[in-house]
């Protein structure tokens, strides 16, 4: 069983467990739950008295019970790695950020190891997130490590990877470190937005992007937008477009989506020295590449295919692994 690991991917409102054999990075089998860290932290606070790392081990048996039914075959034995927000506050256990700069190679990150209990016949290696003077992340430097070792980009050139999502990340990356990122809050205003906010009756999403002709121009306008008033004036023409009838309210969603990831990218503008490498899951993989060619900015844009970015996590947990196992580095924090 030594070939193969067990990919977690925990994140605050997801979990994806993998069967993967690390000597071709092939995928034998998975599990998905929306049970993330969000969602097990509360439900471990509503108990009493179970230690919070026992209970999170629970939970993870019990994914790979299922994943382990799944494939007919015994995982007993089978290192699992762990990244994402397991290694938060609201995780299976706090460890510290690794610090910058940070290399591409797997070297940086820390990590600490469990071993194997009663009832849990699996060593876990967890794996910290990374930190600058002003922001974090935890999962997206294990995607970076991933990505970089199934491309070929040229790591030595200067380029900004784009990672879409809830808390969207652009990493910094000179002569094969990561040297700085920023945090954008784009998907998260946006759920606040469409559904918490005066707006919410203002919108209705579609459960999956719509990008047809009568969907497409609100979304580029919404990017145009962007441009010409500040954020927070410009969130309330979502409202007025629906008052003056000028959208339906399917369209007034594509237009505040557009609004708010040209926002998050317009800054890529100035950044004339830097390549940009788009790094996008299939669910907002249209809107992004959409958004940069509406920007202008492709003839510097390399565009990751979402394939190999679903793998990336993975990809970067065995190049941890692989690295770990030789050095011994970082073990028992």
């Amino acid at each position: 069983m030594e070939k193969y690991l067990l990919s977690c991917d925990w994140g605050t409102t997801s979990f994806r467990l993998r069967l993967v054999n690390r000597t071709d990075n092939s995928l034998i089998g998975e599990v998905i739950s929306q049970n993330g860290i969000s969602y097990t932290y509360s439900s471990w606070k509503a108990l009493d008295g179970i230690p919070r790392e026992i209970y999170f081990r629970q939970q993870l048996a019990e994914q790979i019970r299922i994943l382990s039914q799944k494939l007919a075959m015994n995982l007993d034995g089978v290192t699992v790695i762990l990244s994402g927000m397991a290694s938060s506050s609201i995780g299976m256990q706090e460890i510290p950020y690794a610090q910058l700069p940070f290399a591409l190679n797997g070297s940086s990150i820390l990590m600490k190891h469990f071993g194997e209990q009663e009832g849990f016949n699996n060593e876990i290696m967890l794996l910290s997130g990374v930190s600058s003077h002003h922001d974090v992340m935890r999962g997206e430097e294990t995607q970076l490590i991933g990505v970089a070792e199934l491309t070929d980009f040229p790591y030595q050139e200067n380029a900004i990877f784009l990672f879409p999502g809830t808390h969207s990340k652009h990493l910094y990356v000179k002569q094969g470190e990561l040297t700085q990122f920023k945090t954008f809050m784009t998907g998260e205003v946006f759920n606040l937005m469409a559904g918490q906010s005066i707006l919410k009756d203002s919108v209705e999403v579609e459960n999956q992007v719509n990008l047809s002709p009568e969907m497409l121009e609100p979304f580029k306008a919404g990017i145009e937008e962007s441009g010409v008033a500040s954020i927070l004036n410009a969130l309330f023409t979502v409202r007025t477009n629906q008052l003056f009838h000028l959208m339906n309210k399917k369209q007034n969603a594509m237009f505040l989506s557009g609004l708010l990831i040209g926002s998050e990218l317009r800054h890529l503008l100035k950044e004339t020295e830097w390549k940009l490498v788009l790094c996008s899951g299939k669910n907002l993989y249209e809107l992004y590449k959409t958004a940069i060619e509406t920007l202008n900015l492709p003839d510097r844009t390399i565009i990751v295919p979402s394939e190999i970015v679903d793998r990336s996590a993975t990809a970067g947990q065995i190049k941890v692994f692989e690295h770990q196992k030789l050095t011994l580095n970082k073990l028992n924090l």
